[in-house]
């Protein structure tokens, strides 16, 4: 794996078709731009290579901290003058964190699931980060925070738009962005951000992650397309608006359709029929 790897990106195959991705900025995984971008190009460059990835992890390598959020420096460039006038400025730094979110939203375009495995602190972009993720693991150590308010900016990268979505409680996640306070593993799972706080720190939360990304359902030669499908499904339907259920109806038809074509269909109705006629029972 190591042509995946990159100089803040280590990448590795702990099991057959399972990726452990470990941010690695020292001193604390601050995002500048050539950190955002290299962790877009990774995930959209397994995709384009159609390298076998069932499922990917992803961590810190630091123990105390899975990312301090966006770069100081970088905070300040967003907010600078320049020598173009008001409305050209606007574009430029627009452009620019269009691209950020492109980059940061890499997991959530990626056909397998991605699972964070978090631990320490997770600031800022890191909640960002995460957020994109499709499963979400923190180590009992854990402390969030949605810092960007406190530094002047708004959390327009992605909080905003997935948290929302993600925990069904507005009140507390606008709560949590205005205060920019910080919330624990256990306030994190009571409000929906994590599916399972793990007792320890970053060994134990990464073991258990890594287990999950290890289970047969998702390794299975049979159904990869299925999880596949249902990953982007599960991402669309978490960045769309709540325009009801026929634009989600309609995009599931399609890609069952396409799935029915797959050649995973076979050995899937193989298993299924048994049962099928169990359950149906004589002509």
């Amino acid at each position: 794996m190591s042509q995946y790897s990159s100089k803040w990106l280590q990448v590795s195959e702990p099991f057959p078709h399972v990726l452990h991705i470990e941010l690695a900025r020292t001193p604390v995984n601050a995002f500048c731009r050539e950190f955002w971008i290299a962790s877009g190009k990774l995930f959209d460059a397994l995709t384009e290579d159609g390298y076998d990835v069932r499922a990917a992890v992803v961590s810190s390598s630091f123990p105390n901290v899975f990312s301090a959020g966006l770069d100081l420096s970088e905070a300040a460039a967003l907010g600078s003058k320049t020598v173009l006038d008001n409305a050209r400025t606007s574009l430029q730094k627009r452009k620019m964190i269009l691209s950020f979110q492109s980059a940061l939203g890499a997991p959530e375009r990626a056909p397998f699931p991605v699972i964070a495995a978090v631990h320490g602190d997770v600031i800022g972009l890191g909640v960002d980060l995460i957020a994109v993720c499709d499963i979400r693991y923190a180590a009992s150590n854990t402390s969030f925070a949605i810092k960007e308010v406190g530094i002047g900016l708004a959390p327009g990268i992605g909080s905003l738009a997935f948290l929302p979505k993600i925990t069904g409680n507005h009140s507390l996640v606008r709560e949590l962005t205005y205060t920019a306070r910080p919330f624990s593993a256990a306030d994190a799972e009571r409000l929906g951000l994590v599916s399972k706080v793990v007792q320890g720190g970053r060994d134990e939360v990464v073991k258990e992650a890594l287990g999950l990304a290890a289970l047969p359902t998702l390794l299975s030669n049979s159904f990869p397309v299925s999880t596949h499908s249902s990953s982007s499904q599960d991402a669309r339907l978490a960045s769309e608006p709540d325009d009801g259920a026929v634009t989600a109806s309609d995009s599931i038809s399609s890609m069952k359709s396409s799935v029915k074509a797959s050649y995973t269909l076979i050995p899937a109705l193989t298993l299924l029929l048994p049962l099928l006629m169990i359950s149906w029972g004589p002509p």
